[in-house]
């Protein structure tokens, strides 16, 4: 049978980073009355190309006090989604679901109520209250307004893994129904650098707390508490508490029906050295022992208890899609994807004192992400000639609560899987100047890289992997439920090697950010911030998506990719349909 086609080796010419300026189509009426956002500045004032000016004026509106933190279900929601409503229509562009902008995406908004929850370890008979927020973290999937449990015996499972594929199985011998679960954050071979166990350096799935959390449930344990280190999770404990005080959402379970524990956590890495030594235990040792194969879980001298109090409602959160149809394979679409959610406003629980700065504006994360899909799709608008298949432009919620915008889509598409070409993924966009590299999370993953690889020569620069593959940033956005699809998916962004400045300062620069600015308040739109690496990151971007919406090719996962087959069987499938 003929195969579809895959990307071919063409080299790319610079004029593909050209924009051209042509009449844009007549703009739709608006189809819903709360598109009352006014933008930041007059239309008239947007320019065609990708312009740094148009960027920070994006940035700096999603980022605004008054979009309130972009939570879900918020008012920030409202003027977040009526934003983006507005402006794709301002470009002319077609609602990319059906005939709306829109996708409903049902959701459970849970929040613990810190007064009324208490965690009780009985260390050796003794009992110890831990403090909500400072010293654990403690919520429930369930939508229970109250979980109970008594005297709940605790096992360490090490990392709580199980991969037969790699003969490793954390929970081989032990029975943990019933029981708590208490495991290390990363992947086995991670805290011993030892590189022969899973990926070395590099955080596979199994490393991620979403998986933990999962196989836990899988497991039938009554909870489960991850013991928190910055190393193994790339954050420090700040993160984790404001991550997880707060409403918290999960899709009900007739759209995710994956088993769900009735309680999750973290616990501080004191605590848990704290326990440890209660049951006669060596949290050093258990390092050491959970990264040997044949570890074997180990039953502590102490038990849990739990007084969980939360507050549940079913409500709806949305996607925003816009489409620019192709001229002659509409039915074919490149993605261009984002998520516009943040953490929202928190009040002043919690805060030094009442004026305390409570909004997590989320300005790097994601508003520069919505702020280049906005900015690309501005570049396809005005490109000449028009793309051939479509592009879709799509902005996800709730990644920040574990990526179920995108895994409702991916259930839900407007555009089949099977005819989506490619998913391009803006998270989280540097604004530190022009860097000589491209970041490419996951690199060697698709032949996606070789069209980047393409664009970044004709910009002088090169593709190199993330600095640090522990941090498991694959897993960490929205990208990664189309790769699980089978959809090859790129996350690309600036590098570190900073074209003034050099690598030390790069790597400075995401430092800072990633200890200052990530899941704080702090990140806020900066006016000083140098936007011509941004600039050039997107015009990356969108030089892939012009090849890839120009052309008939279907990029493909490289040999031995685990995401490969799930492809494979998409184009088995579209050239049965076919006929070929």
């Amino acid at each position: 049978m003929s195969r579809i086609p895959l990307l071919p080796a063409t080299s790319l010419v610079a004029a593909a980073l050209v924009l051209a300026a042509c009449d844009r189509p007549a703009e739709p009426t608006a189809e819903t009355a709360d598109t009352t956002a006014t933008p930041t500045r007059p239309a008239a004032e947007f320019e065609p190309s990708i312009n740094p000016g148009d960027f920070a004026a994006h940035v700096e509106r999603l980022a605004s006090d008054e979009f309130a933190g972009r939570a879900p279900g918020s008012v920030g929601e409202e003027k977040t989604v009526a934003y983006l409503v507005e402006q794709f229509q301002r470009l002319g562009l077609q609602p990319g679901n059906g005939d709306s902008f829109l996708q409903t995406v049902p959701m459970v908004e849970t929040t613990a109520d810190p007064a009324g929850t208490r965690m009780t370890l009985a260390i050796d008979g003794q009992p110890r209250e831990l403090d909500f927020g400072d010293e654990m973290v403690i919520g429930t999937r369930t939508g229970q307004a109250q979980i109970d449990l008594d005297d709940s015996p605790l096992v360490f499972v090490g990392y709580g893994v199980n991969a037969p594929e790699l003969g490793w199985n954390d929970y081989e011998g032990v029975d943990v129904k019933g029981k708590t679960v208490v495991m290390l954050i990363n992947d086995p071979g991670f805290h011993t650098q030892d590189a022969g166990l899973f990926e070395g350096k590099r955080m596979t799935y199994y490393g991620r707390w979403t998986y933990k959390y999962e196989e836990a449930a899988r497991q039938g344990a009554a909870a489960a508490l991850i013991i928190h280190d910055t190393e193994g999770a790339s954050y420090g404990w700040d993160v984790v508490k404001n991550s997880w005080t707060g409403p918290q959402f999960d899709l009900p379970a007739k759209d995710d029906p994956e088993p769900r524990l009735p309680a999750q956590g973290w616990i501080t890495g004191d605590v848990a050295r704290e326990l440890m030594a209660g049951s006669g235990q060596d949290l050093d040792a258990l390092y050491k022992a959970a990264n040997r194969k044949g570890f074997e879980a180990v039953e502590l001298d102490a038990t849990m208890s739990l007084e969980l109090a939360s507050t549940s409602s079913e409500k709806s959160s949305q996607n925003v899609i816009a489409k620019l149809p192709g001229t002659t394979r509409p039915d074919e679409a490149v993605i261009y994807m984002g998520h516009w959610d943040h953490l929202g406003d928190h009040g002043h629980e919690g805060e030094a004192g009442a004026d305390a700065d409570s909004i997590y504006n989320g300005a790097i994360d994601n508003a520069t992400g919505i702020a280049g899909i906005l900015e690309i799709a501005e570049a396809f608008v005005a490109q000449e000639p028009a793309p051939e298949r479509s592009v879709l432009f799509l902005a996800v919620t709730l990644e920040e609560s574990g990526l179920l915008g995108s895994k409702y889509y991916v259930a839900h598409p407007s555009v089949p899987l099977d005819q989506t070409v490619a998913a391009i993924n803006l998270d989280a966009m540097p604004v530190i100047g022009k860097t000589r590299d491209i970041t490419v999370v996951g690199l060697g993953n698709s032949e996606l890289e070789d069209v980047l690889g393409q664009v970044a020569g004709e910009q002088d620069r090169e593709l190199r992997a993330e600095a640090t593959p522990e941090s498991g940033f694959y897993f960490r956005s929205d990208h990664f439920n189309f790769a699980k699809a089978g959809v090859p998916a790129l996350y690309a962004k600036g590098g570190d090697e900073l074209v003034e400045g050099g690598s030390d300062a790069g790597k400075q620069a995401h430092l800072d950010y990633r200890d200052n600015r990530y899941h704080k308040p702090a990140d806020e739109f900066d006016a000083g911030w140098d936007m011509d690496g941004v600039v050039q990151d997107l015009e990356a971007l969108y030089g892939v998506g012009r090849v890839l919406a120009g052309g008939d090719a279907w990029p493909n996962w490289y040999e031995g990719n685990a995401f490969r087959a799930a492809r494979e069987e998409m184009i088995d499938g579209k050239e049965s349909a076919s006929g070929g």
